[in-house]
């Protein structure tokens, strides 16, 4: 039987484990990718520490894959041996329940997660239903399609249904692995793009990557510099820090949303009466289907929007994971296999 590398972790707080496996046969309407690369976003924190109820262990963490389609189990029609693809959070749907008979799978009530409820990227192969799996173009590269497949498409679909249209203020708060992206989509979406970071050191950055202005929330009231502005249209929470998030509402201009993609830890503070004057609202948004990958992608593909990375090998994993828990890594860590 042949055997791969993989990585797991075999219980709640436990150390990441390099151990050898069979590779795995994939059964009906299901296909088995020869991974690449796969992301390591904060998220893998529920795998490692066992944040997640009913998780099964041991468990290969891992939902931002990119790789090829190496075998195809019976009635898997939907790809070709060979292809590029790659698989994100979303790892499938039911068909059945009520949201997905409505065509909304994301919110499927029985909906699977990659590396969650099955094994994830941190592998040289894995099993992925078929609805899950995304195509990805020849022009972008496996270590930089693996972070767009989570932390690209949670920022892209989320701006491209948050209302806003080309010329809108759109403010993106954090300049990190979320944020360092959606400073990107925004400007090549024709919004008048503002950053909202904490350092003065992180305005070249940010204006490298397409912000046309820059506002530091640590030297003042970035709400108030945002109404200066003339108000914000959408307001891209991307760090998750409640605090920060909940003071930057009043930078919001009339119809004005805060778009919230990363979760605090702490609830948000807001005043329901500030609301109800600007007519504003507040929105959390996840990722999106295999679909909505493809769509960041192909926009990421002709428009050049693509992550900063630090790559590591599959072996190293847990001093990628390291890179990323403490914050020292810019901006997203991807490992690769031989």
């Amino acid at each position: 039987m042949p055997r791969m590398k993989a990585v797991q972790v075999s219980r709640p707080g436990g150390p990441f484990e390099i151990v050898e496996r069979d590779i795995p046969e994939p059964g009906p309407n299901q296909v088995r990718i020869r991974i690449e690369a796969c992301g390591i976003c904060h998220s893998d924190v529920l795998v490692k520490e066992g944040l997640w109820p009913g998780l099964e262990y041991p468990r290969v963490p891992g939902h931002e894959v990119a790789g090829h389609v190496d075998a195809l189990g019976p009635n898997a029609s939907m790809w070709r041996k060979g292809q590029r693809v790659g698989v994100g959070w979303h790892g499938g749907h039911d068909f059945q329940c009520e949201n997905c008979r409505r065509g909304d799978f994301m919110l499927c009530e029985s909906g699977k997660i990659t590396g969650i409820s099955f094994d994830g990227g941190y592998a040289e192969y894995m099993i992925a239903p078929q609805e899950a799996v995304a195509a990805i173009p020849d022009v972008i590269s496996a270590t930089d399609a693996a972070p767009l497949l989570c932390a690209g498409i949670t920022v892209y679909n989320s701006l491209r249904n948050s209302g806003a249209r080309g010329g809108d203020l759109v403010a993106i708060q954090g300049i990190g692995g979320l944020g360092h992206l959606g400073i990107q989509y925004a400007r090549q979406m024709g919004f008048r793009t503002v950053a909202v970071g904490r350092s003065k050191d992180k305005e070249p950055l940010a204006k490298k990557l397409g912000a046309g202005e820059y506002i530091d929330a640590a030297a003042g009231d970035a709400a108030a510099e945002l109404k200066k502005l003339g108000g914000a249209r959408v307001i891209l929470a991307t760090a998750p820090d409640a605090k920060s998030v909940s003071a930057l509402v009043g930078g919001l201009g009339p119809n004005g949303k805060l778009l919230v993609v990363a979760a605090p830890a702490e609830p948000l503070v807001i005043s329901a009466l500030q609301l109800i004057g600007g007519r504003q609202s507040i929105q959390g948004w996840p990722s999106g289907t295999a679909k909505d990958s493809e769509d960041t992608l192909n926009f990421s593909a002709i428009s050049g929007v693509r992550p900063v990375i630090e790559q590591y090998p599959l072996e190293k994993a847990a001093q990628a994971y390291d890179r990323m828990i403490t914050g020292k890594a810019r901006f997203r860590v991807v490992l690769t296999t031989s």
